[in-house]
């Protein structure tokens, strides 16, 4: 009697651990991805994205005062010169500038992009690019 109760608490410890283990990868394959977009391919999305781009200027304002840092982003490969405009408050990275290379979730409402708080990052230059000889 014993050993049949010891079989059956393994294969419900089996059948939740094989439960979990399609959960963690469904999760990590389909289940929170906020689609990434440039700003040229941002005008057939609804919903939140992540806007992947290049900083234009000007740059006004701050992350924390009413209006926000406002600013523009255009596509980094350079091929769609049109530029969205950006309202973003919350905490803003030391490397950001213009030129610099940007991720920010937020959703796109009436011709702007509204960041959602504390979400900016910039991407760090490659080390590795070979210097240009002028």
């Amino acid at each position: 009697m014993e050993r049949k109760s010891r079989t059956a608490r393994l294969v419900i410890a089996l059948s939740v651990a094989g439960v979990l283990a399609v959960f963690l990868v469904y999760v990590s394959i389909a289940g929170g991805r906020t689609p990434q977009v440039a700003p040229s391919q941002l005008s057939g999305h609804v919903g939140k994205v992540s806007l992947v781009g290049k900083v234009v200027g000007p740059v006004h304002g701050a992350g924390y005062s009413d209006r926000g840092l406002r600013f523009a982003v255009a596509d980094i490969s350079g091929k769609h010169p049109a530029a969205v405009p950006i309202v973003y408050h919350g905490t803003v990275p030391d490397l950001f500038k213009v030129g610099r290379h940007i991720v920010v979730d937020g959703r796109y409402h009436d011709g702007v992009f509204v960041a959602k708080r504390d979400t900016l990052v910039t991407k760090c230059p490659s080390k590795y690019t070979p210097a240009k000889n002028t």
